[in-house]
Formats: structure tokens, C-alpha cells, sequence
């Protein structure tokens, strides 16, 4: 079963397709969106040992495959200097559509990448990580990182696709869904009540990959920032402010850590989260017993819930 999710931005509106084997049909899907042109992938190495077979496979075609490191540090100057002139080299045209096959930093470089290259060309998301999948890939803010901090450079860039398949899910650390789930969990506690009760019940089955948990939850993540996206696409009315969530503190943590594996995108934004609500709480924005129940359900899954959880001292 496929769902499709519009995100409506009138000339710049495109799709979200989700669906288990959509990797193995990217001859449907992407393929008519390249024109004939050689599609280009871009990946990273720990992606390209599992995924990128499948879908040069599914393409069928002379795929050109740019394999850059993984993790958060390729999302650099010198990063994106090694990938723009690997794309120019391969002679890449405003009309051409990049393929990110990746987590949120293959995602965020290319997009940056695809809004700059001969002035702007398009590309298309194939989000790997769960965290990719119902955030970074949707959207269009595109960025690096810079010494001052995090996405500090960048653009807004929106996709011309994106290509969500859970089956990818499969080779993912636990360590990594967890993150993803941080994400999800944040939709529950910015607008939605009920969805916050449906994480509670049903976390267990989707960090270990129930396929309905699974697709439920990807699904109205992904219509509710699509929602909100279409709404307030530049943050120019507050409304995708909220997407933000526990993301302030979040990223001073990321950079208290060195934006290092020590601690993971979505750990940064749980334990910001916990933060936020704490603050809340403590200045009588919200009340305790829900600053509480936000803190007991992150800490219950294994998402880092305190300044001492994120390995931050203060």
C-alpha cells in the first residue's frame, strides 16, 4: 500500500510517497522525473553498502554514484566543495534532479548542493533514516555546518519528490530509530494531544519495526509538517517556528559535543525537548505533571531526557 502526502506550494507543490519497496520501483517513481537524463545519486558509504544496489538496480540505467563520508561532519564547507565539483566535472544541468539517497546530512548537503549548482537545479529526497524520513526530508531548508553553529549556512530549497520507503528501516541501528522517534514524539507535543497518547502506547511496536506502527507514524508526521510547511514555508509567520521544538537547546548541545557521534541529532532535540517543557513548567508556561509525563516517556524508550542523559555537564 502506497500514501501520498501533497505539500502544496502552488508552482513548487510536489509529493511525499511512502511505501515499503518503493526503493525497488524507483523505475515508476523517480526515473520519469529525470527526463532521460543519467540519473546522479548521491550517498553516503555506509548507505551505499546496503541501499544504493537497489536502487541503481530499480533505475535500470548508467547510474553515476557520488559516495561521500558518513556522519554529521560531511556537512561542511569542504564537503560541499568536494560534491559541487564532482557534479560539475560530471557536466550537471539546471534541468537535471540530484537523487539524496541518505539520512538528514546526505539530505541537507545535496539540497544546499541543488539550490546553488548553475543557480538551481532540482533533486529529489530518498530519505534512509527514520529522523529523515518524517523531518529533514521534508520541507526544503537546506544547510551546512559552520564553526559558529549548526545549519548556519544554507537555503531553502524544495524538493521535486520524495521517496519514503520503511523498508530500509530494517538495516538501521536501534540507536538511530531512536533518534528518528524523537521527531515523531515532537508532532505529538507541538499540536497534537491524541497523537502524543498514540506514541505512548505504541513507541515499543515502532522501534521494533511494526509495519503499521511504522506507517502510521511516518504518515502523519509527514502530514502534519506538510501541513505547516504549506503554511509558513520560510518561517516568516511563526507557525513553522513550531517545528523548532526542543530544538534550541538541542543544538546548543550538538555543539557542547562537538556535533560528534557522542550524541545524535534526535537525542539533541529529545533532550531539548525535555528542557523546553522544564523551562516551561518552571516559569508557568505549562504544568508540571505534563513537563513530567514528556520526561518519563522520553527516558522510558531511551531517549536522553537531562542535561546528564545528553552528557552535558551545564
Amino acid at each position: 500500500m502506497t500514501t501520498t502526502v501533497n505539500v502544496g506550494l502552488g508552482a513548487r507543490s510536489y509529493d511525499i510517497v511512502i511505501g515499503a519497496g518503493l526503493i525497488d520501483q524507483a523505475d515508476r517513481s523517480i526515473a520519469p522525473l529525470l527526463a532521460g537524463r543519467r540519473p546522479i545519486i548521491i550517498t553516503d558509504d555506509q548507505v551505499a553498502a546496503t541501499q544504493l544496489p537497489r536502487l541503481e538496480r530499480a533505475l535500470g540505467a548508467d547510474c553515476q554514484a557520488i559516495i561521500l563520508p558518513a556522519g554529521e561532519a560531511t556537512k561542511s564547507w569542504q564537503q560541499l566543495e568536494r560534491l559541487t565539483d564532482a557534479l560539475l566535472n560530471l557536466g550537471v544541468e539546471r534541468s537535471d534532479k540530484l537523487i539524496a539517497l541518505g539520512g538528514g546530512v546526505i539530505g541537507d548537503l545535496v539540497g544546499f548542493a541543488a539550490s546553488i549548482l548553475k543557480r538551481g537545479c532540482g533533486f529529489i529526497q530518498v530519505p534512509t533514516t527514520l529522523l529523515a524520513m518524517v523531518d529533514s526530508s521534508v520541507g526544503g531548508k537546506t544547510a551546512i555546518n559552520v564553526r559558529a553553529g549548526k545549519n548556519l549556512i544554507g537555503s531553502f530549497h524544495q524538493p521535486s519528490l520524495v521517496v519514503i520507503d520503511p523498508s530500509v528501516l530494517a538495516t538501521l541501528p536501534d540507536r538511530q530509530m531512536r533518534a528518528g522517534y524523537a521527531e515523531i514524539v515532537k508532532y505529538g507535543l507541538i499540536n497534537d494531544a491524541a497523537f502524543f497518547a498514540w506514541c505512548e502506547s505504541h513507541a515499543a511496536k515502532l522501534l521494533a519495526r511494526d509495519p503499521d506502527a511504522l506507517a502510521t507514524a511516518i504518515a502523519h508526521s509527514v502530514r502534519t509538517k506538510a501541513e505547516i510547511v504549506a503554511a509558513d514555508e520560510r518561517e516568516t509567520k511563526d507557525q513553522r517556528a513550531l517545528l523548532n521544538l526542543g530544538h534550541t537547546f538541542g543544538h546548543a548541545l550538538e555543539a557542547d559535543t562537538g556535533f560528534s557521534e557522542t550524541l545524535l541529532h534526535g537525542e539533541a532535540v529529545a533532550a531539548g525537548m525535555a528542557l523546553a517543557f522544564g523551562f516551561s513548567a518552571a516559569t508557568g508556561r505549562c504544568a508540571t505533571d505534563d513537563a513530567n509525563r514528556v520526561t518519563q516517556h522520553l527516558d522510558a524508550i531511551g531517549l536522553p531526557a537531562s542535561l546528564a542523559a545528553a552528557h552535558v555537564t551545564g
